[in-house]
């Protein structure tokens, strides 16, 4: 019986080939490539934590733990409002109301606040106000005073000042006409936007302001380190919006140089620079100014405005 034919055997015998080597070259391209993109992922990193954080550029809040229990010796109510969606009010205000036969008793100034400090650092204009004759509603914004501790920015602060709107227009029922929006620094670009969206408002005063402010941030030295114009979003502008707003205006200057923007802003307007706060002019430019653009109250209904308050 004949025996199988033995298969070929599959194994290969070893060559004598040379092991493959990895060029040098190739280690230090890998590596450098390796560098290069944990370098732009820590840049992209840094430009969004200034993106999150920029607002500590410009905006410089102070919490307070409780209200005073007078303005300058004057009485006035603590006002919760603005409430989010679970009905918790998230703003603190004070109602400063005017004697009901004082000069300008049918108006109310709505106050909006520098975006530095608290509103406690604004009493002595309150109390200035008050003594005119007006009626003042002033608040903090949230991450201000006794306000919701949320992290400012010009998008939460426009929301506050919305805020504050309603509740005068809807829950005190006053006449939009009837509402005058002061503010001073970031304020003023927050008034300066409220009045743009009204045009029923019959009047705008702005007090120093501080506002189109990526000339500020572009001082700080990191700002050298990113395409600054491209991240920055806390601008708070002015100019622009003033340039064509016909809503009559009273600027407020308390250096020796006027705002920019009140040089580019339409008429009608009243430039006044102050010399310090207290000054006589202030009290005198106010009164001007409202007598001139707001409707004369009844003779009968006025009565002189109070002393000031020391």
């Amino acid at each position: 019986m004949p025996r199988p034919t033995p298969k070929p055997s599959r194994h290969t015998p070893p060559t004598n080939a040379p092991p493959e080597v990895v060029s040098p070259l190739w280690l230090v391209k890998a590596i450098a490539i390796t560098i290069v993109v944990a370098l732009f992922c820590g840049y992209l990193t840094f430009c969004l934590l200034f993106y999150q954080g920029q607002w500590q550029l410009v905006l410089h809040p102070n919490r307070t733990s409780a209200a005073p229990a007078f303005i300058a010796g004057i009485p006035y109510q603590l006002i919760h409002f603005g409430p989010d969606e679970s009905a918790t009010p998230q703003l603190t205000g004070w109602w400063i109301p005017a004697s009901p036969r004082a000069r300008y008793a049918d108006t109310t100034i709505l106050f909006l606040p520098s975006g530095d400090g608290a509103l406690a650092d604004s009493i002595p204009t309150l109390s200035s106000l008050h003594n005119i004759g007006l009626n003042v509603f002033a608040f903090d914004y949230r991450g201000y005073g006794q306000s919701a501790p949320t992290r400012p920015s010009q998008k939460n602060m426009t929301r506050d000042v919305d805020s504050a709107w309603q509740y005068l227009t809807n829950s005190r029922a006053i006449p939009e006409q009837q509402i005058i929006p002061y503010g001073t620094g970031v304020g003023a670009s927050l008034a300066t936007q409220l009045a743009v969206d009204h045009s029923k408002i019959p009047a705008l005063v702005l007090d120093t302001p501080h506002a189109d402010l990526l000339k500020a941030a572009q001082r700080d030295p990191r700002s050298r380190l990113i395409p600054l114009s491209l991240l920055f979003h806390e601008n708070f502008p002015l100019a622009t919006p003033l340039a064509t707003l016909k809503t009559p205006k009273l600027l407020l200057a308390r250096t020796s140089a006027a705002d920019q923007s009140y040089r580019t802003a339409a008429d009608p307007k009243l430039t006044v620079e102050l010399s310090i706060s207290s000054d006589p002019l202030y009290n005198q430019s106010l009164t001007r100014f409202l007598d001139q653009y707001l409707p004369p109250a009844p003779a009968s209904q006025l009565v002189p405005s109070a002393a000031p308050i020391r």
